[in-house]
């Protein structure tokens, strides 16, 4: 009979990482509430350039994903993986650095977000230091887990610590891959791939960051923390077999989607296409085994606000793994791509699937680590119930301006021309549903001041345990497994299951990804493609601080309507000198990508310094300190020296002059803008000449059709 042992699971940790990602949770959606706000009101970006929508909506995305979620994450992988494997945590002193490191983290995106340092990658904006901080941190966690298991005293490896194990290698690969990049300066750098290339590495990241940060982990609390809320075993452990292996394994090939019509290969596309609606099968097979291990609780469910919460989660889960597969079939990405309705998809995710299923798991187990009851179930229903409407509030009028706004665009009159040929129309018809858009929001955040108020009376009613005292018999290691079920196997053996989940999270990435770095004819060249001047490569570095990608993209399609109202079709030879490729997700602004030489210079000051001067009812945000600010030139020559590193094509010596051409270009630009009544003194030094000459200079490398007026 095996000896029992005593020890003591750390609470401490996880009431840390609990209270992180409340507050965080809290700052990220009132950043959420104002970006809204701010496409309903743009008086809300006050003309500052660290309030502006461009700047801030990457500071919300990261807060709520990283930090929110993050450490919602934590906090559940901390309470459950010691109870699933009867021990504590392997070493104190990697949870505290753990947390600390992370929230370190958070707190310097929330600093450089705002200033503009951002590598413009989507989910990865973070600069080099940072990601080199990210990865230090996230080998520790994966150390102090490892470590974990390692020392348990329960032999066999619950489904929960399977996602664990897989989320936690896949992280490690995409953070690595997605920032390959060569520093220029401490906070400036420039990626390994460009243009095409950067997009599939991009995609094949930011889907995956949703699938393996945003999912994996929190099916993982789910098969925890479900059950234990109902006191129900989980529905189908051979379900769960099905669904752990064929979802890691079909997820990673799914990126491609998000790039289709683009100027990625078919081929590419294709698979994006093919292996995302397979995501339907096992992505459902974890929903139904969520749903079904509530079996014969239905009545319960009526009443406990947690598993109210669970179950909206898990539905939630359930309707955007069918949309995400959906919305990857061409036809339907045709209409979505670049509208709203990609943004309520997503939201219904992050709000309903990830928000809902921290909520019920804050409420289940704050009071078990207190010691005491929720302090009002009345309360967390009104929590439920206001969060549910806000979602719905968020989420439908999304929907209607995806529909309405992939109508108008395609619009043509019967005799050929487009219905609405100024895109500004297509923008103000969404304003109302931008604001109910908002009010969601607001609903849902009030549900959550709601959840805050109501965990910390509870806190106050009861008694933390900060090391709870527990006893398990020692694992017993010299076993006859004989006749088990053969899945038992790789339960048993925690690395050999992280082996098992990189190679299978490595083969789509492979077959995917090495084609097109190492293929050239993937990428085909055009002649007529040079790299960017000095000065346009500035006022490129300038759109990417001002966070401009995130309502314009620069990639026509080959639509009618698209080259009707832009000019000729994106051809992937043209991005071969893009660091990062710029072709964005959502168009709240017109396309870019043919913009060179459509207005003159003029236009674009004026239209910087005040949109609503050139595009009366625009909602973009005004940029006065372009205006104002002197181009930084300090780091252009170490800029050119990176790029030629990374294979750009400048001539050989050409940063010695780079500087000299850089003033030139400015002084024609400033003339330009002097012959049409501009006066302003050092007009040649200022910022805006620089972003001018970039976007004068996109689209501008092969002849454009000519477009309708926009």
């Amino acid at each position: 009979m095996a000896q029992i042992e005593q020890f003591n699971y750390d609470n401490a940790i996880v009431r840390k990482f609990a209270i992180a990602s409340v507050a965080f949770g809290v700052i990220g959606m009132l950043v959420g509430l104002l970006i809204a706000l701010q496409l309903v009101f743009p008086a809300l970006n006050f003309d500052l350039p660290f309030t502006t929508f461009g700047r801030i909506r990457p500071l919300h995305t990261n807060a709520v994903i990283f930090a929110f979620v993050g450490n919602g994450i934590f906090m559940g992988v901390y309470y459950s993986l010691q109870r699933l494997l009867k021990t504590p945590m392997y070493s104190k002193f990697l949870s505290e650095f753990h947390f600390w490191g992370w929230q370190t983290i958070i707190l310097a995106a929330a600093v450089t977000l705002p200033l503009g340092i951002t590598s413009a990658h989507e989910y990865a904006e973070l600069e080099w230091p940072i990601d080199i901080a990210i990865a230090v941190v996230w080998v520790a966690f994966g150390i102090n887990m490892f470590g974990t298991i390692l020392k348990r005293r329960e032999s066999h490896l619950y489904v929960a610590i399977w996602f664990y194990i897989a989320t936690w290698i896949t992280v490690t690969v995409l953070h690595i891959g997605n920032n390959l990049e060569l520093p220029v300066n401490m906070w400036k750098s420039y990626g390994v791939f460009a243009g095409v290339q950067d997009a599939l590495v991009q995609w094949w990241y930011g889907h995956n960051a949703v699938a393996f940060f945003l999912t994996t982990p929190y099916l993982g609390l789910m098969y925890y923390f479900l059950p234990k809320a109902a006191n129900r075993p989980v529905y189908s452990y051979k379900l769960s077999i099905i669904h752990f292996w064929a979802l890691i394994f079909i997820y990673i090939w799914a990126g491609p989607h998000h790039l289709l019509y683009t100027s990625l290969p078919d081929w590419a596309q294709s698979l994006g296409t093919v292996f995302s609606i397979m995501l339907i099968a096992p992505s459902w097979g974890g929903m139904l085994n969520g749903l079904l291990t509530l079996r014969g609780a239905w009545d319960r469910v009526r009443q406990d606000p947690v598993l109210k919460f669970l179950v909206v989660a898990v539905t939630a889960y359930g309707m955007a793994t069918f949309e995400g597969p959906m919305l990857s079939v061409k036809s339907v990405n045709a209409i979505s791509h670049f509208t709203d309705w990609t943004i309520g998809h997503v939201h219904v995710g992050a709000l309903g699937w990830n928000g809902f299923l921290t909520f019920g798991v804050l409420y289940w187990l704050i009071p078990k680590m207190y010691n005491t009851n929720i302090y009002s179930t009345k309360l967390a229903n009104n929590h439920f119930w206001i969060g549910t409407l806000g979602i719905l509030f968020y989420a439908i009028p999304l929907y209607w301006a995806g529909w309405t706004q992939a109508l108008m665009w395609k619009q043509f009159t019967p005799d050929g021309f487009l219905q609405y040929g100024n895109f500004l129309e297509t923008v103000t018809q969404l304003i109302p549903m931008y604001a109910l858009r908002a009010l969601g929001g607001a609903m849902y955040l009030v549900g959550v001041f709601i959840m805050v108020y109501n965990l910390w009376k509870t806190a106050k009613s009861g008694s933390f345990v900060a090391y709870e005292a527990a006893e398990a018999p020692a694992r017993e290691v010299a076993v006859d497994h004989k006749g088990e079920y053969w899945h038992k196997w790789i339960e048993r053996r925690p690395i050999q299951m992280l082996i098992a989940s990189a190679i299978l999270i490595l083969i789509g990435g492979i077959v995917e990804i090495f084609p097109m770095v190492m293929i050239d004819k993937n990428v085909p060249k055009i002649e007529a493609v040079t790299p960017y001047t000095p000065l346009e490569l500035e006022g490129r570095d300038i759109y990417i601080r001002e966070g401009c990608l995130g309502c314009h993209s620069q990639m026509v399609r080959p639509f009618r309507s698209e080259t009707e109202r832009y000019g000729e079709y994106s051809k992937s030879g043209e991005f071969i000198y893009d660091r990062p490729f710029l072709w964005g997700s959502k168009r709240t602004g017109p396309d870019l990508h043919r913009q060179g030489g459509k207005y003159p210079d003029s236009w674009h000051y004026n239209h910087m310094l005040d949109p609503t001067s050139m595009s009366p009812g625009s909602i973009m945000p005004a940029y006065p300190w372009l205006l104002k600010h002197d181009l930084n030139t300090s780091q252009t020559v170490a800029k050119i020296k990176t790029l030629k590193v990374l294979g750009t094509p400048y001539g050989d010596g050409y940063e010695q002059i780079a500087l000299d051409d850089l003033k030139a270009q400015a002084e024609i630009i400033a003339g330009n803008l002097r012959k049409d009544k501009i006066e302003q003194e050092g007009l040649e030094r200022k910022e805006i000449i620089a972003l001018i000459a970039y976007l004068q200079r996109l689209g501008t490398d092969i002849k454009p059709k000519p477009q309708a007026n926009q």
